[in-house]
């Protein structure tokens, strides 16, 4: 299982947390040092059923300076992946890859079911 976080995002701390007082084993990867790539972004997007937007952290900093709330529904498919493989800081966070899964975010009862 792959845990894409931010050692700084507190919700991903406490996933980490999580994954770890259940004794959930995982590789762990920084979002900010490794950012996700256009094809992993485009597989993870289509293996976990949710719309693209999901997949962008609407509450960030970089997300706001680049107004894209705005220019999100203009863009391609394409396009938005792209911007997201362009910057790890612009992806939701922690990521949550298995076999059979992609979990976008920490919601612990939606972890509890599914992992």
């Amino acid at each position: 299982m792959l845990f894409v976080h931010y050692p700084k995002c507190t919700t991903c701390k406490r996933a980490k947390k999580w994954l770890d007082e259940h004794q959930i084993s995982y590789e762990e990867r920084d979002i900010k040092e490794n950012n996700p790539s256009l094809e992993e972004l485009k597989e993870w997007y289509q293996r976990s059923g949710l719309p693209l937007k999901r997949f962008f952290n609407t509450s960030g900093m970089l997300y706001k300076e680049m107004k894209l709330k705005d220019k999100l529904p203009e863009m391609s498919e394409d396009e938005q992946l792209a911007l997201l493989a362009s910057d790890g800081m612009l992806v939701k966070r922690p990521i949550v890859v298995t076999e059979d899964q992609v979990l976008v975010g920490f919601k612990e009862a939606q972890w509890e079911e599914e992992l």
